[in-house]
C-alpha cells in the first residue's frame, strides 16, 4: 500500500441520504440530503448549483448497490476508506445508523472504514432553507455518563471487531468531530480504551476535529466561549485537545483562509451585513484564495492531520448563510491535494494521512462523487496526486 500511494486518504462519509421518521416529522414525508440538493438555485452570476448526481444519481443507502458503487469508485481513486459519521445522542438514541449497520453486518462493501462520532445538536437552522420559524433545536447532544459511555462502546463492538476497519499504529482509529464539548473527555479516552483490550481489542486511535484558527477559546471552567479569531493560533488550538489525551487532530483551514482571503475586518464586515442588515447578501470567496491559505506549518506535526477539500458551497442547506468558494475545478483540486502532501511529506507512512472533506455532503458542496458538470473529474484528480 505504502508503495502504490503517497498519502492515506480517509473520506468523510454522510448517511443522510435515505428517510428516517424523524426527518419526515420534521421536514415532510420523504425528506433526505437530495431535498435540499434538487431544489437549489444561482445566487449569483456563475454561482455552480444546482449540482445533479450522474454516476450514481439520487441514491438511497438503503440499496446495497449503491454502497458497493460507491467503494468501487473511492478504491479506484486511490482512498483507503470512509470515516462514516454515526449520530449517537445520548441514553441509546441514534438517527441515521441503518446503511453503516448493514455494512458491518453484510459485511459488504469490502472496502476499509472507521467511524467518526459527530456529536453535536441538530437544530433547524442546520437546514435553513427549509425552515421559516425560529431556529429551534430538533434533538439534543448529551452526555449522561460513564454507562452511557459504555453503551456507547458495545453498540459499535461488531464493527470494532471487524477485519476491514482503519488502524493508525495498530490501533483504531475513531474521530470525534467536537473532541471539547464532552465533559471530562479524558474519562471518555481512559474507559474506551480499557473497553477495547478487556475485549481483545487493541484499543484506540481518537482524532479531534480541529479548527487551525477559531473564534471560540476553551476557558478556565471548561466552557467554550467567543474570542477573536488569530490567525497564528494553530498550535494552541491543537495543543487544547491533544492535552485532553487524543493522539491526532483533524486540521480544518477554513476560518484561517478567509481572514487571509478576505482580510479580518472585511470578513467580519461582510457577516454583520448578511445577518443584521441584508439577509441576501453573499459571502462568497475564490476557491484558489482558499487553498493557498488553507494549511499551517503546524499541519506538518506528525499528529496533525490536515483536510483535503475539493468544493465547498452550503447554500442548498443554509441559503447563503454561510461562505460560498466558487471557481473550484479537478485541476485546482489537484494542485490543492499537491499543496498537502507537500505539508506531509516529512512524516511516516503511518501518519501520513489526509482527511477528505468529504466523500458525499452535496448539500454543503463538498463531494467527490460524480456530477452532470464534471462526471469523475474530481476522482481523476485525487488519483493523479496520490497514485505513484
Amino acid at each position: 500500500m505504502s508503495e502504490l500511494k503517497k498519502a492515506r486518504v480517509i473520506a468523510y462519509y454522510l448517511p443522510q441520504f435515505h428517510p428516517i421518521p424523524e426527518n419526515d416529522e420534521w421536514w415532510g414525508k420523504g425528506f433526505t440530503e437530495w431535498t435540499n440538493v434538487a431544489k437549489a438555485k444561482p445566487l449569483f452570476k456563475g454561482h455552480y448549483q444546482p449540482r445533479i448526481p450522474k454516476d450514481l444519481g439520487f441514491y438511497d443507502l438503503r440499496l446495497p448497490e449503491v454502497r458497493e458503487a460507491q467503494a468501487e469508485l473511492a478504491k479506484e481513486a486511490g482512498i483507503e476508506g470512509f470515516c462514516y459519521w454515526h449520530y449517537w445522542f445520548g441514553n441509546q438514541k441514534e438517527l441515521l445508523e441503518r446503511p453503516f449497520n448493514e455494512v458491518v453486518k453484510s459485511g459488504k462493501p469490502d472496502f476499509p472504514f472507521c467511524l467518526g462520532w459527530a456529536n453535536h445538536t441538530w437544530s433547524s437552522k442546520t437546514w435553513k432553507s427549509l425552515n421559516t420559524k425560529k431556529d429551534t433545536i430538533l434533538i439534543k447532544q448529551t452526555y449522561p455518563g460513564k454507562d452511557d459511555h459504555i453503551e456507547h462502546f458495545y453498540k459499535y463492538l461488531n464493527a470494532f471487531n471487524d477485519k476491514r476497519y482503519i488502524k493508525v499504529d495498530g490501533r483504531l482509529l475513531f474521530v470525534i468531530f467536537r473532541p471539547l464539548d464532552i465533559p471530562n473527555v479524558k474519562l471518555f479516552i481512559n474507559l474506551w480504551n480499557d473497553l477495547a483490550i478487556n475485549n481483545g481489542l487493541p484499543g484506540f486511535f481518537f482524532v479531534g476535529v480541529t479548527y487551525n484558527t477559531s473564534n471560540s477559546r476553551l476557558f478556565s471552567k471548561g466552557k467554550l466561549d467567543f474570542s477573536l479569531a488569530k490567525t497564528t493560533e494553530s498550535n494552541e488550538l491543537f495543543n487544547m485537545v491533544l492535552n485532553e489525551g487524543f493522539d491526532a487532530v483533524n486540521s480544518r483551514g477554513i476560518i484561517r483562509a478567509e481572514i487571509l482571503a478576505k482580510g479580518k475586518f472585511r470578513r467580519l464586515l461582510g457577516q454583520f451585513i448578511q445577518k443584521k442588515i441584508y439577509s441576501a447578501y453573499v459571502n462568497k470567496y475564490n476557491y484558489s484564495d482558499i487553498m493557498k491559505n488553507y494549511y499551517t506549518y503546524e499541519d506538518t506535526f506528525k499528529n496533525v492531520f490536515p483536510t483535503i477539500l475539493p468544493q465547498w458551497d452550503r447554500s442548498p442547506r443554509s441559503g447563503n448563510a454561510s461562505g460560498i468558494y466558487h471557481n473550484s475545478t479537478p485541476e485546482l483540486f489537484k494542485n490543492a491535494v499537491e499543496n498537502a502532501l507537500e505539508v506531509i511529506k516529512g512524516k511516516d507512512y503511518e501518519y501520513k494521512i489526509l482527511f477528505l472533506q468529504s466523500w458525499n455532503e452535496w448539500a454543503e458542496g463538498n463531494y467527490m462523487e460524480p456530477d452532470l458538470k464534471y462526471g469523475k473529474g474530481y476522482l481523476n484528480a485525487l488519483k493523479e496526486a496520490i497514485l505513484y
